[in-house]
């Protein structure tokens, strides 16, 4: 009888093990940002900008808030501090899952607060007491699927562009990186390649490039994404060059995008410098994060205040129109009482659509989608 040689132990031992995936702690400093970035956005949609809001006052923000509408016009960055944030979770939730995994994370995060908010404000909007337009019955219901923008159809929410630019994002860094195996490498070749690939795209005119590879805001998605690579190392090299580079190019797009001094006509004139100091504070805050400096920063109710930031998004610009009217216009309240109230409402809804809506839902829609072959 033939005798299989055995293996020694420590041959055994010597062989590379895979490593097991990394546990990370919730970052409730993160969650805070992304409160912040919120409210950014929630403050350019009531006082700095024109627009349906106007009708909502009564006359321009502009004369609602002299002073505040000049700062408030560089609310709209939030958006781009949001996408910095994207890239650092979507990264960092994306470690160590299955494709599968990551599809049921992602879907089951977006749609029910998603699906509930165009709901609410088809039918706000339907209401005769509120005098604002609702898109029609077969656009309300074909933006449930949230491809209403590729397909050309109304909008129900105003900011649900930014969720297609997030969509594309997921998928990209999906069959780029989830599905072929997340690990460093395979990062820092995603990074570079989205980077330069967006540059290019730049050159060539391409309608189908520009919507696939979104060049005025990947260098946000990248950003993110280079700096949980300096979360888990911050001595990667890669990654500060990642961060170095990202930044550099998404300053000159939201520079080329939102300045607009030289416009007479423009509701308030941003400044570069302004707009460059706000891109550098996505960067920077994310970055403290990022690199643990904020570790103190962990209190409680930011958990609260990070679940509550995706739904108070979402009704906060439309539902907040008819807000600001019966508190402004029917009930005579001052325009600086109104502006707050307006805010503290739209996050008493924002409470009541996550526990209502995405604290049952959330889980089983993940379950489902986990259990799908």
């Amino acid at each position: 009888m033939t005798t299989l040689p055995v293996r020694p132990v420590t041959d055994v031992l010597a062989r590379p093990q895979p490593a097991a995936p990394r546990r990370e702690h919730r970052l409730r400093s993160l969650d805070g940002l992304r409160l912040v970035a919120a409210l950014m956005v929630a403050v350019y949609h009531y006082a700095g900008r024109g627009g349906e809001v106007a009708r909502a006052w009564g006359t321009s923000p502009a004369e609602q808030f002299p002073t505040l509408h000049s700062y408030a016009a560089y609310g709209c960055l939030g958006v781009q501090v949001f996408f910095v944030i994207s890239g650092f979770v979507i990264c960092m939730s994306g470690w160590g899952r299955s494709l599968t995994s990551f599809f049921a994370s992602r879907a089951s995060r977006l749609l029910p607060a998603y699906w509930a908010a165009v709901v609410l404000v088809t039918a706000v909007f339907a209401l005769p007491v509120v005098a604002y337009e609702a898109v029609s019955p077969s656009d309300a219901l074909l933006n449930l699927t949230m491809l209403q923008m590729p397909l050309g159809v109304d909008r129900v929410l105003g900011v649900c562009w930014t969720l297609w630019a997030e969509v594309r994002f997921y998928a990209l860094f999906a069959l780029c990186v989830v599905l072929p195996g997340v690990n460093r490498r395979r990062v820092i070749l995603f990074c570079a390649g989205w980077t330069l690939a967006a540059a290019l795209t730049r050159s060539v005119h391409e309608p189908l490039l520009d919507l696939v590879l979104m060049p005025e805001y990947a260098p946000f998605f990248i950003g993110g994404v280079g700096l949980h690579l300096l979360h888990r190392d911050r001595r990667d090299g890669y990654g500060w060059g990642i961060v170095a580079v990202s930044f550099l190019i998404g300053q000159h797009y939201a520079v080329r995008d939102l300045w607009n001094a030289a416009d007479p006509h423009a509701f308030a004139h941003r400044t570069s410098g302004g707009i460059v100091l706000v891109v550098a504070f996505a960067f920077v805050a994310v970055g403290a994060i990022a690199l643990g400096l904020l570790n103190g920063v962990n209190w409680r109710w930011l958990t609260t205040a990070g679940a509550l930031t995706y739904p108070f998004y979402l009704v906060h610009e439309h539902l907040g129109w008819p807000a600001i009217q019966l508190l402004h216009r029917t009930w005579g309240l001052p325009s600086y009482a109104t502006l707050p109230l307006t805010v503290a409402a739209m996050l008493i809804l924002a409470r009541l659509v996550h526990g209502w809506v995405e604290k049952p839902l959330t889980p089983r829609l993940r379950g489902v989608l986990n259990k799908a072959r």
